[in-house]
C-alpha cells in the first residue's frame, strides 16, 4: 500500500469512527493523516507481528487526542484486525479516545500535552546509552509548543546531541478554541527551534514527497531533527478545513454524508 493510499484510509476510518462513537478531534486527526501515513508507510521500521521487536523504530504521538490516525494506520498495517476499529471509544474497548498503550504498536499512552516529546527524548537517550540503532519519532502540536516542558526537552536533546530523535510539529495554526496567534503567538517557530540547536526543516505537511525527504535516513545531522509540517486542520474534507469548530465536533447527519461523499471522490 502506498503512503497516499494509507492516508486516504486513515481519513476514511476517522470519519466513520468519530461518527459512530460521537467522539471529537476529527480536525486534528485529519491534520496529521499524511504525516502518520508517511511514517508508517515509508519511513519507520515496524514489525506488525512482533510489535515489541527490539530493532523497531519508536513513535510517540504526543498530541494523543488525534490517536484515531494511529489506530487506523496500525490496523491497516496489520498490527490488529481492521474490524476492531468499529469498537473505538465504546465501553470495554482498548481503543480509547486518547491513544492507549494497550493497543499493539502503541509505545505509550498520551494525551497530557507537553509529555510525549519528553518521553520520546528519553527513549532516544536510552537508545544512545544502549548503543541501539533505532530511530525515535514524535509528533507534537503547534499549540502544544506553549508548554514549557517542550522547551526544556529541546534544550536537553540538543545538549546530548540526540541525532536519533526527530520531532515533527503539526503546524496547522489552530488550537482547541482559537488560533495559535490569538492564544499565545509562536511568532517564528523555526527560528526558535534553531536557536535551541536543532536541525530544522519546514515542509508542506500534506506533501508525501516533502515529508519522505525530510524524514529520510539520508538526512545527516549531529543534532536532533525538527520537521515543521505546515498543515491544514481538517484536511481532506472541505467544510472542516481551517474551521476551529471541528476540534470538538463530530460528523453527523448531512455533514457526515457530505464528508463521506468528498472522501469517496478523492480515492488515490
Amino acid at each position: 500500500m502506498t503512503s497516499k493510499a494509507l492516508a486516504w484510509k486513515i481519513r476514511r476510518h476517522a470519519i466513520e469512527m468519530t461518527h459512530n462513537s460521537g467522539a471529537s478531534h476529527i480536525g486534528s486527526i485529519l491534520s496529521i493523516a499524511d504525516i502518520v501515513a508517511v511514517l508508517y508507510g515509508d519511513i519507520m521500521r515496524t514489525y506488525p507481528k512482533d510489535p515489541r521487536h527490539d530493532e523497531r523504530d519508536r513513535f510517540v504521538l504526543s498530541k494523543g487526542h488525534a490517536g484515531v490516525a494511529v489506530y487506523a494506520a496500525l490496523a491497516e498495517c496489520g498490527f490488529f484486525e481492521v474490524d476492531e476499529l468499529d469498537s473505538y471509544y465504546s465501553d470495554g474497548s482498548r481503543l480509547s479516545g486518547h491513544l492507549s498503550h494497550y493497543v499493539p504498536g502503541v509505545e505509550v499512552s498520551t494525551g497530557s500535552l507537553g509529555h510525549g516529546i519528553c518521553i520520546a527524548t528519553g527513549m532516544a537517550m536510552a537508545a544512545r546509552l544502549d548503543h541501539k540503532k533505532h530511530r525515535v519519532f514524535a509528533v507534537i502540536g503547534d499549540g502544544e509548543c506553549n508548554e514549557g516542558s517542550v522547551w526544556e526537552t529541546a534544550l536537553f536533546a540538543n545538549h546530548f546531541s540526540l541525532s536519533n530523535l526527530t520531532v515533527i510539529i503539526d503546524h496547522n495554526k489552530l488550537q482547541s478554541l482559537d488560533s495559535c496567534k490569538n492564544t499565545l503567538s509562536l511568532i517564528d517557530l523555526a527560528s526558535k527551534w534553531r536557536a535551541f540547536g536543532w536541525n530544522v526543516t519546514e515542509v508542506d505537511g500534506h506533501s508525501h514527497s516533502e515529508l519522505k525527504h525530510a524524514l529520510s535516513k539520508n538526512v545527516l545531522s549531529d543534532s536532533p531533527i525538527c520537521v515543521i509540517a505546515h498543515t491544514i486542520k481538517g484536511k481532506g474534507v472541505s467544510f472542516m478545513e481551517n474551521q476551529i469548530l471541528w476540534h470538538y465536533r463530530d460528523p453527523q447527519g448531512d455533514l457526515y454524508e457530505k464528508a463521506i461523499e468528498e472522501l469517496e471522490a478523492s480515492i488515490p
